[in-house]
């Protein structure tokens, strides 16, 4: 084998190592998943008002499981701008492992962390102070009925 031969392999050898090792940051970085929006579990909850009702299903990050282990819960929704109804919990949840997340669409169920505020967003919103908890399941209507009303919300 030449010289030249043996420097082209290394060289192949080299950038496919490199190559490798760069496509899952690349997808990483595609798929916008952060600690604040791992997978889906199989855990739901229920979200009842204005005998309405919604369900999402949980993200797998401390801050769903938090509110999981506060439920049930008797509050009020609210609406709160033009995006979003909010629901004041009686704790704030952690925040651990929390950090950006991509993706955000109407249907989201988010954490609002200043506050400490569940937010049931049915429009578009981009908010860095976010942990999205979940999705909801089949649509999210109920939340376009304006006004206050008492909420239960608990684990099904």
């Amino acid at each position: 084998m030449s010289m030249t031969s043996k420097f082209m392999s290394r060289r192949a050898v080299l950038g496919g190592t490199l190559a490798a090792a760069a496509l899952p940051l690349v997808a990483q970085g595609q798929d916008e998943r952060g600690p604040a929006s791992p997978e889906a579990t199989g855990v739901r909850i229920r979200i009842g008002f204005n005998n309405l009702t919604l369900t999402a299903t949980l993200c797998n990050n401390p801050t769903a499981r938090d509110l999981v282990s506060i439920l049930p819960l008797n509050l009020k929704i609210e609406d709160y701008g033009r995006n979003e109804k909010i629901v004041h919990l009686p704790r704030k949840l952690t925040e651990e492992g929390s950090g950006a997340f991509g993706n955000e669409q109407p249907g989201d169920l988010c954490y609002f962390k200043p506050w400490g505020n569940l937010a049931l967003f049915h429009a578009d919103y981009r908010w860095d102070g976010l942990i999205r908890l979940g999705r909801f399941d089949d649509g999210f209507e109920p939340l376009l009925v304006r006004g206050e009303y008492p909420v239960r919300i608990e684990r099904i």
